[in-house]
């Protein structure tokens, strides 16, 4: 395993806040969303971390396969979830001996250096044509990220702000540079959606919002997903590879 990528892996772990607040409803949204595409019985998520989305994916029944770089959240992951098989790996280790029904990458590319390749593998594990892969990611589009621009708060929608730098973020995508990676990994996408339409920073929602309010926006980001504080994908394997 890569020594500066598994310690970049394990200082995250140990301070991270993705199951806090309203990241942790963003989460929960993300997978009643991807739960309406799920399909065959066999699940891989990439990237679990402290297992907020895997709660949800191990009500659906399917055989979970979990691949996380961090030492101190498998360990967490493989008490809480025994009939899952946790993989410590870094993504660009990870073989697999089996092709995947669904792989799930929840706030993952945001995070990996090569974001193309990691597609491009992921592709790889997933069965062809009938199998599904959904991706979320936050959104530089996202309204709060526009009026921290306008208000001189970020030199530009896609630069990189403290919350992303303590979650360890390399990128922030827009929904064109999401979608163009994984035509360049060669997935078919399917659905290109939204939600959470996020008008100011977590902290002040968790300081003043209600959960009624909370979840009213959730919504509202799927009428809107260009400018969604989040933004996903849903792509199948094609079968036949298309070279970037």
């Amino acid at each position: 395993m890569d020594h500066d990528e598994k310690a970049h892996l394990e200082r995250i772990s140990t301070a991270s806040l993705y199951a806090a607040g309203a990241n942790a409803a963003t989460i929960e949204y993300s997978f009643r969303i991807a739960s309406r595409h799920l399909t065959g019985s066999s699940l891989l998520e990439l990237g679990p971390a402290e297992g907020v989305m895997t709660e949800l994916l191990a009500t659906t029944g399917k055989q979970l396969t979990l691949v996380e770089g961090s030492s101190l959240f498998c360990e967490d992951l493989r008490r809480r979830f025994p009939n899952a098989t946790v993989v410590h790996s870094l993504f660009e280790e990870f073989q697999p001996e089996r092709q995947f029904d669904n792989i799930i990458l929840g706030h993952v590319l945001e995070h990996v250096l090569d974001p193309v390749d990691i597609l491009s593998r992921a592709r790889g594990w997933l069965v062809p044509e009938t199998g599904r892969l959904f991706a979320a990611v936050p959104n530089a589009r996202s309204l709060h990220r526009q009026a921290a621009v306008i208000m001189g708060l970020l030199p530009s929608e896609d630069a990189l702000n403290e919350m992303d730098r303590h979650h360890g973020h390399r990128r922030v995508f827009n929904p064109e540079a999401f979608r163009n990676a994984f035509n360049q990994a060669g997935l078919a996408i399917e659905l290109f959606g939204g939600y959470w339409l996020k008008p100011i920073s977590n902290r002040q929602i968790e300081d003043h919002w209600t959960p009624e309010m909370l979840q009213a926006f959730m919504r509202l980001g799927e009428r809107y997903p260009d400018i969604a504080g989040e933004i996903y994908i849903l792509a199948r394997n094609p079968g036949v590879h298309h070279a970037s």
